[in-house]
């Protein structure tokens, strides 16, 4: 047979890739690992004592949109990247918005407050428990989203991998949230900012091995 033929041949009946299958199989993921995160959150942790007041309730919201903006756009590109040939429509620059955007913000906040208080602004009192928290608490969503990548047939796995830490690491940072006290945007850019991006970077390491074919 020559080589064209065989190429014919291969290339009859191909079924094309359900692209809602794989969409569903991602949100599916997320869902569940959400819902555990939240679940080891109020088990482990408990909620702010303070969430019904205003203030506690308007940096809540900032910090959770700030993490789903995060996860919103690593699931887009997640649900890209676990199909072959998926990394060549994803744009790191588009990931990297909510992290800009939460450092000019932090930026702004600095800049209006005495230099003597920044320290106390980026710290806060639960800096080193935030940057335990939050990996740990991606643990299940990473564990997840990586089970449904497995059952696609993604192609760069160190990208994938590190969206599906990066997906993980919004979903921990918005169960996390709940209970966290320290609410100004500097520690927000700086320990969930911080801590989302080494569960990406843990992701990038891990993926070429959860995600062998």
């Amino acid at each position: 047979m020559k080589t064209d033929e065989l190429v014919a041949a291969l290339s009859m009946n191909v079924e094309p890739v359900n692209h809602r299958r794989v969409n569903r199989i991602v949100g599916i993921a997320l869902a569940i690992g959400t819902v555990i995160a939240l679940g080891l959150t109020l088990l482990g942790l408990g909620i702010r004592a303070d969430l019904t007041t205003p203030r506690a309730a308007m940096f809540l919201f900032l910090k959770i949109a700030f993490a789903l903006a995060i996860v919103g756009v690593a699931s887009a590109y997640l649900s890209r990247l676990v199909r072959p040939g998926g990394e060549r429509r994803v744009s790191l620059g588009l990931a990297a918005m909510p992290f800009v955007a939460i450092i000019l913000l932090a930026a702004i906040s600095l800049g209006q407050a005495p230099s003597s208080h920044w320290d106390r602004m980026m710290m806060g009192d639960k800096w080193l428990e935030c940057l335990i928290s939050i990996p740990i608490i991606a643990i299940v969503p990473f564990a997840a989203i990586i089970l449904a990548a497995r059952r696609a047939a993604p192609t760069n796995l160190v990208r994938a991998g590190a969206f599906s830490g990066l997906a993980a690491g919004g979903v921990s940072a918005i169960a996390y949230a709940l209970h966290c006290t320290d609410d100004s945007l500097p520690f927000v850019a700086l320990w969930y900012g911080g801590t989302i991006v080494l569960c990406t970077l843990a992701g990038a390491a891990l993926g070429p091995r959860l995600l062998r074919w």
